[in-house]
């Protein structure tokens, strides 16, 4: 009877620590903010930004010393791209480069005097393509597309010289190994495709991390003695409290999680391959992990303010350490192993995998596990850092 009364006690105490916890956030302005308004709307923009996948139109300046038949044929070739445009004709690469450094253009075309002279006379002539490398996705359309016309310009010149009979003579001329393009867990070829499913799942992390944080930091300025644990009984014990507390973030996010991995998405037609009992039973583990590292983190943190910058500093390492827009085998071991103690490394790689390319759940049976050993170790020491504070308030409170 002794042992039912125990676990009556222990339970009503834990729903008294999810209320009451419950009951904080939702008088918490700050709070409540970075748990709804953030995950609401931030993946809304952030999918909107990217809706459209690939730039269109880049501008780019011509410079075109040679001024024959051929090099015209090229521009109006290139220029017929949806990728990019002609901005500007210039008489010389040094005016070419103020267009691309005030960012009027972001590339230069440029054609050698000799350049139709040297095919006239059987000799290997070039175009100089030169591009803004700090745009990614500009330098992608400029140079796929000058590449694209370089083929089509070398194809026409071989069928020109081969003195073929037929059409199909032309096509084994130009093009004598034949082969098909096919872009495989990425058909659009588009930048959303590529980093909004692991940008959504570290949105899940970092807002969790503001939230919590936000609210351990109020309960420490109002605390005397700087602890974020209440003096009531009801919180003396350090497992229904860690319980209690976690119970609360992980049902307000088990409904912001299912609205960010299966909601967006599909506002935005991005490409969703998610299964869903794979999907319940692998955000399972990573919303429990991401819960319990909030909570770890928030632990030492004193000040509201200090969370913010915390995320603010970490987020971008934390996309890049997950493999995700870096190459997973490019990162440095160290790095390596710091990305290990994230949630969101395991979280954004398996989510990835399953989304994009179709995985089921025991194809990311590496991430599923590290997840699941995230939560249970990111638990026990949640416990250990709350016994710690319970110690620490009780010596305050003796010292008194």
């Amino acid at each position: 009877m002794k042992l039912i009364s125990r676990i009556k006690q222990g339970f009503g105490d834990l729903c008294h620590i999810w209320y009451d916890e419950m009951r904080t956030i939702w008088r918490d302005e700050g709070v409540l903010i970075f748990f709804i308004l953030v995950p609401l709307f931030y993946p809304l923009l952030y999918s909107w930004i990217y809706t459209n996948e690939v730039v269109r139109e880049v501008p780019v300046v011509v410079v075109d010393m040679s001024h024959s038949a051929m090099s015209r044929e090229f521009i109006r070739q290139f220029d017929a791209s949806p990728d990019v445009r002609v901005a500007r004709y210039c008489n010389n690469l040094d005016e070419a480069k103020d267009f691309v450094g005030r960012q009027e253009a972001f590339g230069v075309i440029y054609f050698p005097t000799d350049f139709q002279t040297r095919v006239a006379r059987m000799e290997q002539s070039r175009v100089s393509v030169f591009c803004d490398m700090s745009f990614m996705l500009y330098y992608k359309a400029i140079f796929q597309t000058a590449t694209a016309v370089a083929g089509e310009t070398n194809a026409r010149i071989q069928v020109e010289r081969a003195g073929n009979w037929t059409v199909r003579e032309d096509e084994i001329t130009t093009k004598p190994l034949d082969f098909d393009e096919v872009q495989i867990f990425n058909a659009t070829g588009g930048y959303g495709n590529f980093i909004i499913p692991g940008v959504l799942m570290l949105v899940i992390q970092q807002t969790l991390l503001l939230g919590v944080g936000l609210s351990v930091g109020t309960a420490r300025e109002r605390s005397k003695i700087g602890s974020f644990l209440r003096d009531d009984g009801y919180y003396n014990g350090v497992f229904r409290t860690v319980l209690g507390r976690a119970l609360c973030y992980f049902m307000i996010y088990a409904v912001v999680t299912a609205y960010v991995v299966l909601v967006v998405p599909r506002m935005f037609g991005f490409t969703s391959l998610l299964r869903p009992g794979d999907t319940f039973w692998f955000m399972l583990p990573y919303v429990l992990a991401c819960v319990f590292f909030a909570m770890i983190l928030s632990s030492v943190i004193r000040y509201r303010e200090n969370v913010i910058l915390i995320v603010v500093f970490t987020s971008v390492p934390f996309l890049f350490i997950s493999g995700v827009s870096w190459p997973q085998s490019a990162i440095p071991p160290f790095w390596q192993w710091v990305s290990w103690l994230v949630p969101s490394t395991f979280g954004i790689r398996g989510f990835v995998r399953m989304n994009t390319m179709g995985a089921l759940l025991g194809d990311v049976r590496v991430e599923y596990v590290a997840l699941w050993a995230q939560t249970i170790v990111f638990f026990f020491i949640t416990c250990l850092l709350y016994r710690w504070q319970v110690i620490k308030r009780r010596r305050a409170e003796e010292g008194a």
